[in-house]
């Protein structure tokens, strides 16, 4: 095809853009006339949009009343407490018996709430026996509980260490004679956990200065007992450090010069629970020092008292202790910092 002056001549570039637009508004005109048509077959032909259901939060299930009491009725505390006085007594001080929260078993079914309804048990209690704490097996008794306390500082007790080894609520706890806050069977939290880790407790002893001991701090100002997502069942932070950290923030870093040890972990050099040395060391420096530094720079020997007396190596050491001179011992952030000096 040829348009213009003369046989076999090209277009030229105006003509090439006028025809180009008329092609496009035609194309464009053809395709207008259609499309609402199209758009609602495709809108129809569309499946409907269904949103998703949140994920349900699996919750612990009461179990079952014993076989001996199906089909009793609830009867009311003053009932139970014909032949439980002294069980009464306990709760009675308890915070499951504070009515004005509508949360607790007193706000409910008070003894019933737990123990499960007990109008056969008061016709014939030898024949027919209520829930029974101590007679449950570990995830039975724990089910009880965790219908209320399920949140908080006992979001995370499924699948924690204490719920996995088989501990119970009631292993710490007691509603109808507890001795300590939070209803603890003894008076203090130490002696509650020294049930179980009576090591630990006893580096609560030692005669350096512990917290813990002076009352200052007890045991669940570090650990969750219910569950943590950190190790160790610590309450903060994802590592020891960031649980050390989260009060000694002055030693979390990140420093320019790093010392190995902090950065491993704080309890290479601490015991957190209790020592006979400064600072809760786990051993007396330079001794801890040299557990590390025996060959390398000053002093390249570990001491004794004859070389501290008598080793010219041992004139280095001012004072016996390494952290004299280089007192940043956790890191340090001066351009001159390498050896942690003062």
């Amino acid at each position: 095809m040829t348009i213009g002056r003369g046989r076999g001549s090209r277009m030229g570039p105006t003509v090439w853009l006028v025809f180009s637009v008329l092609v496009w508004g035609v194309t464009f005109v053809r395709a207008g006339a259609s499309w609402p048509a199209a758009a609602i077959t495709a809108a129809a032909e569309k499946p409907p949009v269904v949103k998703a259901e949140a994920p349900k939060v699996a919750q612990a299930q009461m179990p079952a009343d014993p076989a001996s009491t199906a089909g009793a009725t609830y009867v009311g505390e003053d009932t139970c407490v014909t032949c439980h006085a002294p069980q009464q007594a306990g709760y009675d001080k308890s915070l499951h018996h504070q009515k004005v929260d509508p949360r607790t078993p007193e706000a409910l079914k008070s003894c019933e709430t737990c123990h499960g309804p007990g109008s056969k048990h008061a016709a014939d209690p030898e024949k027919s026996k209520l829930r029974k704490f101590s007679t449950l097996k570990a995830d039975e008794a724990n089910a009880v509980c965790t219908t209320c306390h399920a949140s908080g500082d006992h979001a995370l007790w499924a699948g924690s260490k204490h719920e996995a080894r088989g501990v119970t609520c009631i292993s710490c706890h007691s509603v109808h004679n507890a001795k300590g806050e939070k209803q603890l069977k003894e008076e203090t939290q130490p002696k509650v956990c020294a049930t179980c880790h009576q090591q630990i407790v006893n580096k609560l002893n030692r005669f350096n200065h512990m917290p813990v001991r002076e009352d200052k701090m007890q045991c669940s100002s570090c650990h969750n007992t219910h569950g943590s997502a950190n190790v160790k069942m610590l309450r903060a932070g994802t590592t020891v450090d960031g649980a050390c950290t989260s009060c000694h923030a002055e030693k979390r870093g990140p420093f320019l010069w790093e010392h190995a040890p902090v950065v491993n972990a704080c309890v290479t050099c601490h015991d957190p629970h209790g020592s006979s040395n400064d600072r809760m060391l786990v051993s007396k420096v330079p001794f801890l020092c040299q557990r590390c530094h025996v060959t390398s720079r000053h002093p390249p020997t570990v001491y004794d008292s004859f070389i501290m007396k008598n080793s010219s190596n041992g004139n280095k050491l001012t004072g016996r202790g390494c952290v004299i001179c280089h007192s940043q011992i956790h890191g340090s952030n001066s351009p001159n910092g390498k050896a942690f000096l003062r």
